[in-house]
């Protein structure tokens, strides 16, 4: 189940996820810190239906290593409509080259490894290996 935080002055903060096995719903995105922009809850599980249902209503996880998972639904959002995207001249230009091939569900094990890879100075990164 979810419980509100509260800070001193009996604002909320946040929602906690008090067991990880239940309250696989969320909180409404509307209910998100303004800072940290888009923190929603903390704690909880990876579990493969808590992040469906986390995905599906535009929240995601993003924590380090050994901190306890941050569930967040920043604002603004990014949100590409296929129907809507612009492809500019020289784009174009370059996707008749047949310079890139596209593919999906091909090595998929070595593609979340590499996408898992630390990359910055500060050794973070979002895929976890819970994830």
């Amino acid at each position: 189940m979810y419980t509100h935080k509260y800070n001193s002055n009996k604002k909320k903060l946040l929602y906690l996820v008090k067991n990880k096995k239940m309250a696989i719903d969320f909180p409404d995105i509307t209910d998100a810190l303004k800072n940290p922009n888009g923190l929603l809850a903390i704690g909880g599980d990876l579990d493969e239906t808590r992040l469906l249902s986390a995905y599906q209503k535009g929240i995601f996880p993003w924590f380090n290593e050994g901190q306890p998972i941050l569930w967040w639904a920043p604002n603004p959002r990014c949100i590409l409509k296929p129907n809507k995207i612009h492809i500019s001249h020289s784009l174009k230009k370059c996707l008749r080259k047949n310079q890139f091939q596209i593919t999906y569900n091909k090595n998929f094990v070595n593609v979340i490894s590499q996408c898992s890879v630390n990359r910055n100075k500060d050794n973070d990164t979002w895929l976890t290996t819970d994830m």
